[in-house]
């Protein structure tokens, strides 16, 4: 386990947040939201799938600290702890058809090891699941309530079904040890610092619109999905961990398209002519949702949370971050 970046000592009342997976895309502007609250901010990464760019800024702020090690190991972490953002994982169907068995890892051995560290440290735990626990959702939108329909021998079920036993381990530290612990499931999110070889369409799209490319979708394009700005899902995570509130929460937006649609918003933003071509999924994705829609009631309700950003104004943003990166 590799240290840098540490600049002294604290002061004792600074409140002290490790994020596991904090070099990623999330994890990074969460390293941010938190710095900006007063926090000292520990990103624990192995960069497996997270970038040393998304961090750059933040190297020599005084109140952060990198550490660069790998979750499924045993973590030492000396000293005060108070909460502990869990975020490690790989999060494309990219990357489970390249580290499956990585993607189970993080998520069991990775999970339990930051379990065991919220208990030795009486720290808080907000857990990153993930609306993938739903599977190919045969309720309408989806509520915490569903116990969703997935395939756990699917090329997905490796992400789906890691993430379900993850938010089971939760449960049982809460309920066995008394564990602080806190459960999010994530709807589609985008915004700047997304992997530009993410292989999800929101970011295909962009760069293939960028890059005046075709753009190119799997399946026909009616498949739904719901997408929220970054901003608007950090705002909720924080509300999420300051609150009381033990059970899963959905945070996403509830408002629906098709991936067709969000291909034709991409191609008039970009200014592109390209036509949209259309290819087969992959072999092996035939259990890709066909719908995907956040019940956000509960988030409404016991978090006064709802998203704020326009999505033609965050995709603008995000687009305006990809033409940057691929200039360079």
């Amino acid at each position: 386990m590799r240290r840098s970046n540490w600049k002294g000592t604290m002061v004792s009342d600074i409140p002290v947040t490790l994020i596991t997976g904090g070099a990623g895309f999330l994890g990074s502007h969460l390293s941010d939201r938190f710095l900006a609250e007063g926090h000292k901010v520990v990103v624990m990464d192995n960069f497996l799938t997270g970038s040393r760019e998304n961090i750059a800024h933040l190297l020599d702020h005084p109140r952060f600290e990198l550490i660069e090690h790998d979750i499924t190991r045993y973590i030492d972490f000396p000293g005060r702890l108070d909460y502990i953002l869990h975020f490690a994982s790989p999060a494309s169907p990219a990357d489970y058809l390249q580290m499956p068995i990585q993607t189970l890892k993080v998520s069991s051995l990775g999970t339990h090891n930051a379990l065991g560290l919220a208990l030795a440290k009486g720290a808080r735990l907000l857990l990153s699941s993930t609306s993938e626990v739903y599977g190919d959702p045969l309720e309408h939108p989806q509520k915490e309530s569903y116990w969703g329909n997935v395939n756990p021998i699917g090329y997905r079920g490796v992400y789906d079904e890691a993430k379900r036993f993850a938010e089971a381990m939760v449960m049982a530290y809460h309920r066995t040890h008394g564990v602080e612990t806190r459960i999010v499931r994530i709807f589609n999110t985008y915004g700047p610092r997304m992997r530009l070889d993410d292989g999800r369409g929101l970011p295909n799209f962009m760069r293939q619109g960028i890059l005046g490319q075709d753009i190119t979708i799997y399946g026909d394009g009616s498949q739904t999905r719901s997408f929220q700005f970054v901003s608007d899902l950090v705002d909720g995570l924080w509300l999420l961990l300051m609150s009381d509130e033990v059970m899963p929460i959905n945070i996403g937006n509830p408002v629906e398209i098709s991936i067709k649609h969000l291909a034709e918003e991409i191609l008039q933003l970009t200014g592109n002519r390209s036509t949209i071509t259309y290819q087969p999924l992959p072999a092996g994705f035939e259990d890709d949702p066909k719908i995907r829609q956040p019940d956000t009631t509960r988030a409404r309700m016991l978090l006064g949370w709802a998203p704020k950003v326009d999505r033609l104004d965050g995709l603008q943003a995000t687009l305006d971050d990809f033409r940057m990166r691929l200039r360079e």
